[in-house]
């Protein structure tokens, strides 16, 4: 019987799936198009439906379906297999059940409690009518309720947590998953007398709850967050993503809101492509330490325009700047919508209708020259505030602009506008350059991480899961103590220092490995094909080292250190080669 992996792959092309977040051009057998993984011109990202793979000669990102899902959408393997399964419509029912004594891993185990909790808040609300009052006062519809799964939590202590624990989860889960608080009296719910928004990965499994207060005490927080677990990493997700991402590559736009109300109507309003930050922080890096895509940079991904819709207030506006800067040194093209003051974008579609949305969308400006008149307008005719009103708060945003024809074009329009000679506006924008040097450095470092692809962490991973899964059948296929030997030997690792590191995370890695291989008679070809990547991959990235090493040496005016470090750098360039012209 074939393996999920088989099924969903003779079900789908990669020419299916690629093409459904990326727009590919055909050349004879092969497509191409601009690589998704790092920024270019010219395309160099290269399909071969007859392999079933991918490859970019810009920044070497390889592989078939499934890695380029987990890489696009920033999921874990788990993730890409169930998003890709539920499109080639492959029951999975056997792979969501512990079997042959394998435990689940901490991470299945969040999301086992996560949708419990989401099946729990939901049944909630449908027992409870002054709520679901509230909600169709505030313009939900039923239809809408029940797909975005809000739910509700009870005035009570531990409701929730007698729930999880009579359904077999244990204290330690429960608040690990961010559901419960522990104290000297006991466990005690964290979400109580809240109306629930659960926040999903971009496969659809629900990560985290964002609670809005019911009855406001006046001392709690009117929304309340999920605290950071090992399955939510708040400056990597937008509410509504899972949702938005279809709508935002058919639209080419995303609308970005602050609240979940805000988000849910403008969904309901027929505006699909629109996500939330909904109290998770935008953070200033695109990737995280375990490589996870936060939220701009998988919307980058799907299309590089997007709409800022914040409230008009101060806070609004604030947080409209700040994620402007960021989408803006991500090289995206970002508009703002104009809301009236007070008004926020779920009052604007509840009371004044879908029309007036629209329109506010359709009206959107450019960051740039959004913030030109607030300033113009502040200034009230001061000549002189508006020229440090230009420098304080329109020219950093220039100043992260990459494109010089971009900065020239918004030059002009500001002297135009401020009737300020385009001379003096120079001036001052190399004044602000110099200033946001740190800041400069900061951005060129979020966008060598956003280039970054992960390529030897992911042939390594899948190389251990190997020898952990073979390591619990009585029947090997392949010589496992060899193989951990040869991976130690690329890694210039020990053996115990290699198993430690997949300690945390071997049920997940030896599920991959088995639902890969179980019925794969290429095991050992494939393993043979993945140490010879590994080991170009490392080499690569020692090349890399060393050509930083080269030009700090250069730098400093080091001769001696300058030649040496050219010695070595040519030993692993011929040993790349080498490896290459073996390939072939």
């Amino acid at each position: 019987m074939n393996s999920p992996v088989q099924k969903i792959k003779e079900r789908l092309s990669i020419e299916d799936v690629v093409s459904s977040y990326i727009k590919l051009d055909r050349i004879g057998t092969n497509l191409k198009a601009k690589c998704p993984f790092h920024n270019e011109k010219t395309p160099s990202f290269f399909i071969s439906p007859e392999r079933g793979t991918y490859y970019c000669f810009g920044c070497a990102a390889k592989g078939d379906i499934f890695s380029f899902v987990e890489e696009f959408e920033g999921l874990d393997f788990k993730g890409a297999l169930k998003l890709l399964a539920d499109k080639a419509g492959v029951a999975l029912e056997n792979f969501d059940k512990e079997k042959d004594g394998l435990v689940f891993s901490e991470k299945e185990k969040l999301y086992r409690i996560m949708e419990e909790a989401t099946k729990y808040f939901s049944l909630n609300l449908s027992k409870e009518k002054e709520i679901l009052e509230y909600l169709k006062l505030r313009g939900l519809e039923d239809k809408t309720i029940k797909d975005f799964r809000i739910g509700y939590a009870r005035l009570e202590w531990r409701e929730l947590y007698s729930y999880l624990q009579k359904r077999g989860f244990k204290d330690e889960e429960i608040e690990k998953a961010g559901l419960a608080k522990k104290t000297e009296k006991g466990m005690y719910d964290r979400f109580r007398g809240r109306i629930m928004f659960p926040i999903s990965d971009s496969s659809g499994r629900v990560i985290a709850f964002s609670g809005r207060i019911f009855v406001d005490d006046e001392k709690s927080a009117k929304y309340l967050n999920s605290p950071e677990t090992l399955i939510f990493n708040k400056s990597s997700v937008l509410f509504g993503l899972d949702k938005a991402k279809d709508s935002i590559r058919k639209n080419n736009f995303s609308i970005l809101v602050e609240g979940q109300f805000d988000l849910v109507l403008s969904h309901q309003a027929g505006y699909k492509n629109t996500i939330a930050t909904s109290g998770t922080a935008l953070s200033d890096s695109v990737v995280s330490k375990e490589s996870v895509v936060s939220g701009l940079g998988l919307v980058r991904r799907l299309s590089q325009n997007i709409v800022l819709a914040f409230d008009a207030d101060k806070a609004g506006i604030n947080a409209s700047s700040r994620a402007s800067k960021i989408a803006l040194s991500l090289g995206m093209d970002v508009k703002v919508a104009s809301l009236p003051e007070g008004v926020d974008p779920a009052d604007l579609i509840s009371k004044q209708g879908i029309d007036a949305w629209r329109e506010a969308i359709k009206g959107s400006k450019h960051v740039i020259e959004f913030i030109l008149d607030r300033v113009i307008k502040d200034s009230r005719g001061d000549k002189r505030k508006v020229g440090l009103g230009i420098k304080e708060k329109v020219l950093p945003y220039v100043n992260v602009l990459e494109s010089t024809i971009e900065k020239s074009h918004f030059l002009k329009k500001i002297s135009e506008t401020s009737q300020i000679s385009e001379t003096a506006i120079m001036d001052d924008l190399k004044k602000v350059e110099k200033e946001s040097l740190q800041e400069k450095k900061e951005i060129e470092e979020i966008k060598n991480i956003t280039n970054k692809v992960f390529r030897k962490d992911y042939i390594e991973r899948r190389l251990l899961g190997i020898i952990l899964w073979q390591k619990t059948l009585l029947e090997k296929s392949i010589d496992i103590d060899n193989l951990l030997k040869e991976v130690c030997l690329v890694l210039n690792k020990d053996e115990k220092q290699i198993l430690e590191s997949a300690k945390d995370n071997a049920s997940d890695l030896i599920f991959e490995a088995e639902i890969f291989y179980k019925e794969d008679i290429d095991l050992k070809k494939d393993v043979e094909e993945m140490l010879i990547n590994l080991k170009e991959e490392y080499l690569k990235e020692k090349l890399q080292n060393k050509m930083w090493e080269l030009h700090k040496a250069e730098e400093n005016k080091d001769g001696p250190q300058s030649v040496k470090i050219l010695q070595e750098y040519k030993i692993l360039y011929d040993q790349i080669q080498n490896i290459k012209n073996n390939k072939k």
